[in-house]
């Protein structure tokens, strides 16, 4: 593969705002449903509250955030008020 046909690189804070802007959409699709009080930062905990041993592909972690449904949410928040 030549280096024009090779992706470009993201660094760390270019790669962290890209998630942040993904979970804030996924949050406004969430509002959407009626789930009002989510953020993104909430989107964030609950999605990366899975991965035990570091970040996955990137591949996997825009996966995991944007088939994220209101009900795992609920789950996930439920359980974190139980063991808060």
């Amino acid at each position: 593969m030549s280096e024009e046909q090779q992706a470009p690189v993201m660094d760390e804070a270019e790669l962290s705002e890209v998630v942040r802007k993904l979970c804030i959409s996924k949050a406004e699709e969430l509002h959407l449903h009626g789930y009002d009080q989510v953020s993104g930062e909430d989107v964030w905990e609950c999605v990366s509250s899975k991965y035990k041993s570091g970040l996955p592909p990137l591949h996997q972690l825009v996966n995991d955030v944007l088939t994220l449904k209101g009900h795992t949410f609920m789950n996930w928040l439920l359980l974190r008020t139980l063991k808060g």
